[in-house]
């Protein structure tokens, strides 16, 4: 296993981090649920080819965006199969404790939002669209 991966997955199991990028000596730690480092990292300046990222869960919209970062290797304790085969799909390999048909919302009533809102995408760059409007409408939506 390579360094900057295990320096990634070392991070998330004892730092508190959701999620953590790493690449040399250079490491970005996330600690907002869901997709949410993921949308700022995309965002900023910062270039992210080539580095290992650890995730806590990592469905099909986050692999969406782990594409869009240009990541090499992405490690989760749970990983859906949308997001194996999307990753393995962009040559970004996928490492992962458990796979699972799909990630279950946080209430465990169904599907996560965010996993239901890619289900039928295959670009990128759509999925990424499609987070944006979802999580707009989710923000709405909260009391």
């Amino acid at each position: 296993m390579k360094n900057d991966l295990k320096k990634a997955i070392e991070l998330l199991d004892n730092g508190g981090y959701t999620c953590v990028l790493c690449r040399e000596d250079i490491v970005y730690t996330g600690m907002e649920r869901g997709v949410k480092p993921l949308l700022d990292w995309l965002d900023s300046d910062k270039e992210f080819r080539g580095f290992c990222a650890a995730d806590k869960v990592v469905g099909k919209a986050a692999a969406f965006l782990y594409v869009l970062l240009g990541v090499e290797t992405v490690y989760a304790p749970v990983m859906s199969r949308g997001a194996i085969d999307t990753l393995e799909r962009y040559d970004i390999q996928p490492l992962y404790d458990c796979s699972v048909d799909k990630i279950i919302n946080r209430a465990k009533t169904g599907i996560c939002p965010m996993e239901e809102t890619v289900w039928d995408i295959s670009s990128p760059e759509e999925a990424l669209r499609a987070i944006k409007i979802k999580l707009t409408k989710l923000l709405i939506q909260q009391p």
